[in-house]
């Protein structure tokens, strides 16, 4: 005996009533959706603890010790002349350094994506080294290199400029171990983009340089303003490197992270406290900038 409705009941050889199969998988869709629900919320609370026991935690210890004598403490540190200098140094090393890994990774991921040069795969493995490296051999090289003993060192005696122990020697530093950021980030993009909309511009009589700002540039700007953050964020906190290459001179070569070491080990706790909020205060202004250009930039288009 059966029925011919929508979502009929049969009775199987038995006699018992049997479910129909679209419904039957509902049901077991259902079940199984409920009994995989405990787990998600299970692996996302394991994810935040985890993030919130190694990022979080320490953050919020680090704010809750600077500010937990008042204000005063902190005015003093910020006031202080040393930490006035580490700060513009590390912003002059910033400005100086960020630009110069944009422009060269725009220009090597054009060099890698858009040319049939051989020895690809030797510059990509030459662009990787950074993260292989340890900061510190990176500072060593650059010592051997540029030291008074080193390659250049004869040479630059002679000059008046001077490499390590000073302002070019941290820069070149800290591009070094950012060097990769803005490449990695715009070669898989340019891939994806592909060649078309470049050549209709090639063949609607646009030059080279026409094609890259009006067709390729701005195809790109989301992978250059992500690359650009990652890389100020890997300059502003650099240390190994620059701690080799610096001297760490109080007042002359010391930036933001070396002197809140410094302070650290003269027990001015306070000091580096204030220090390692300030640094991560411009660590989450460059991601908020960040953001807020995104939504800007977004609305701007969705509207157009």
């Amino acid at each position: 005996m059966s029925s011919s409705g929508a979502g009929a009941i049969s009775l199987a050889p038995s006699g018992v009533p049997r479910a129909d199969p679209p419904r039957q998988a509902l049901a077991n869709a259902g079940a199984t959706a409920g009994g995989a629900r405990p787990g998600r919320l299970g692996a996302r609370a394991v994810a935040l603890g985890y993030l919130a026991l190694l990022l979080l935690a320490p953050l919020a210890m680090i704010f809750y010790r600077t500010f937990e004598h008042g204000l005063g403490p902190v005015w003093s540190a910020l006031s202080a002349s040393n930490f006035q200098h580490a700060f513009w140094l590390s912003l002059e090393v910033v400005a100086i350094a960020v630009p110069l890994n944009t422009i060269f990774g725009i220009g090597v991921a054009l060099l890698l994506e858009r040319s049939r040069i051989r020895g690809k795969a030797l510059i990509g493995t030459l662009i990787d080294l950074p993260f292989a490296i340890s900061p510190v051999v990176v500072g060593l090289a650059l010592v051997l290199v540029y030291g008074k003993t080193g390659w250049f060192g004869s040479g630059l005696q002679g000059s008046a400029l001077q490499v390590i122990f000073s302002v070019p020697g941290i820069v070149i530093a800290t591009a070094v171990v950012s060097l990769p950021f803005v490449a990695r980030e715009t070669i898989p993009v340019l891939r994806e983009l592909g060649t078309d909309a470049e050549q209709a511009a090639a063949t609607l009589g646009a030059s080279g340089w026409q094609t890259f700002w009006k067709v390729t540039l701005p195809g790109l700007r989301w992978a250059v303003v992500y690359g650009v953050v990652l890389t100020t964020a890997r300059a502003l906190g650099e240390f190994g490197a620059v701690s080799v290459v610096s001297g760490r001179i109080a007042g002359q070569t010391q930036t933001l992270p070396l002197y809140v070491e410094d302070r650290f080990e003269n027990f001015d706790i306070t000091g580096a406290y204030v220090a390692a909020v300030v640094l991560a205060l411009l660590a989450l202004g460059t991601l908020l900038a960040m953001n807020l250009l995104t939504r800007r930039t977004r609305g701007i288009e969705a509207h157009a």
